[in-house]
């Protein structure tokens, strides 16, 4: 063979390999349902804000923030983050929570419940009108209330699943993938929880835990944690169809406002139900705002998973699904929603549901939002983002003010 001819083939190869190498980059989808009440987009305008310092909250000497999984704050101004580190045990079945409490100036200050019983996988955490600190522990299955002083366990509700239980023993063939996921009781007992996720309070002092991945509803307890009842269930209803109210897929925030009005996340569900508190249901708000991009915003993680065009059940990442709430104590006439994509806060009216105005994108760099799973909100205008991907708490100083300069300006809404 001639050596002209050889360089020729060589080449012809190496185009080929290229060709066949090249990266592949799937199309973002941006094509979701919305119920018929709320199909028509809501303009709301880009919120302003400054740009989040990310060495704000830094941990002393070796110390490592994992997941970070909520976050709070007392009436001093103290913030509260709920991280999944310090692990131990076998990656299934071990424990990795701790507590991180830091001043108003985001100085260090000491951990809390530090190799407690009750933290296995924390996913919620708050304070109370008193300031005592609240832990809800999906791991767990409890839900533990810190007196504000000295730190010390008050009182506790759920129970951890013993050590001996024999769900730690392997199963037989005959139980090999038939048995139900273990807890104090198996099935929903009363005062019991199967992966809880958040805890509030109505202005009489009763206790509302969304009781969360599993039993798919929320427990009421009063002030002196005495079990009184729950209500809500797994959908019934199958994708192409609506589900119903009280019916919950993923229960994994909730809040009370000024009238005594309980809001739920019901996340897979793609949207917040408002009940009173006997779970009398209220209404549905369900939040569509154009992503606003062009060709919509990388998913955190690389790839999307979005909901068939067709599922009127939502789905988490159907933009302004709510992943979490909070309610300003300055201003009680808004809450805050979060959602995993497109990455925004939502400032949402909790009479009508309109959104005012959201903040944020999804992305790793400071100011954008590494999958928000928890929200703090202690005035309006400052809020704390707890972003369980990007392993981080973020500090959001809001200038409303400027929202409609900025929106006109920018009508793109890539910026901040």
């Amino acid at each position: 063979m001639r050596p002209e001819r050889i360089v020729l083939l060589v080449v012809s190869t190496l185009v080929a390999a290229l060709s066949f190498a090249q990266i592949q980059k799937p199309k973002i989808n941006e094509t979701y349902y919305y119920p018929p009440a709320f199909q028509t987009p809501q303009i709301a305008p880009e919120i302003p804000f400054d740009m989040p310092d990310p060495n704000y909250f830094v941990l002393p000497g070796e110390m490592q923030f994992g997941e970070i999984s909520a976050v709070t704050s007392n009436s001093k101004g103290h913030v509260f983050i709920l991280s999944r580190s310090n692990a131990k045990g076998d990656v299934h079945g071990g424990s990795a929570t701790q507590v991180f409490e830091f001043d108003e100036k985001g100085k260090y200050v000491k951990e809390w419940g530090h190799d407690l019983y009750g933290f296995g996988y924390g996913h919620g955490i708050r304070v109370d009108k008193d300031d005592n600190l609240w832990v809800v522990d999906k791991g767990t299955d409890m839900v533990i209330k810190f007196n504000k002083t000295s730190g010390k366990v008050m009182m506790v509700l759920g129970r951890r699943e013993e050590a001996t239980a024999k769900y730690w023993l392997p199963p037989s063939i005959a139980e090999a993938g038939a048995r139900p996921r273990p807890g104090f009781v198996n099935g929903e007992e009363d005062g019991g929880f199967k992966e809880p996720t958040d805890v509030a309070w109505d202005s009489q002092g009763n206790i509302y835990v969304s009781d969360g991945y599993v039993h798919s509803r929320v427990a009421k307890f009063d002030k002196y944690g005495t079990w009184i009842g729950t209500w809500g269930h797994k959908n019934t209803t199958k994708n192409g169809e609506l589900p119903l109210p009280g019916e919950f897929s993923t229960v994994h925030n909730v809040q009370v406002d000024k009238y005594d009005h309980v809001w739920v996340a019901d996340r897979s569900n793609g949207r917040a139900q408002v009940f009173d508190t006997e779970g009398n249901f209220l209404r549905e708000v369900i939040i569509n705002v154009p992503v606003g991009h062009p060709g919509g915003y990388q998913p955190l993680m690389g790839h999307q998973m979005p909901p068939e065009a067709d599922n009127k059940q939502g789905g988490e990442l159907r933009p302004g699904t709510p992943d979490a709430l909070c309610i300003p104590p300055d201003n009680p006439n808004v809450i805050f929603f979060g959602d995993v994509y497109p990455g925004r806060v939502y400032k949402v009216n909790i009479t009508d549901g309109k959104v005012l105005g959201w903040f944020g994108h999804v992305g790793r760099r400071a100011g954008e939002m590494g999958a928000v799973h928890g929200l703090a909100c202690p005035s309006e205008n400052l809020i704390y983002t707890a972003e369980f991907v990007a392993e981080r708490t973020q500090r959001w100083v809001l200038h409303p003010d400027k929202a409609q300069m900025a929106s006109k300006e920018n009508p793109k809404t890539e910026g901040h």
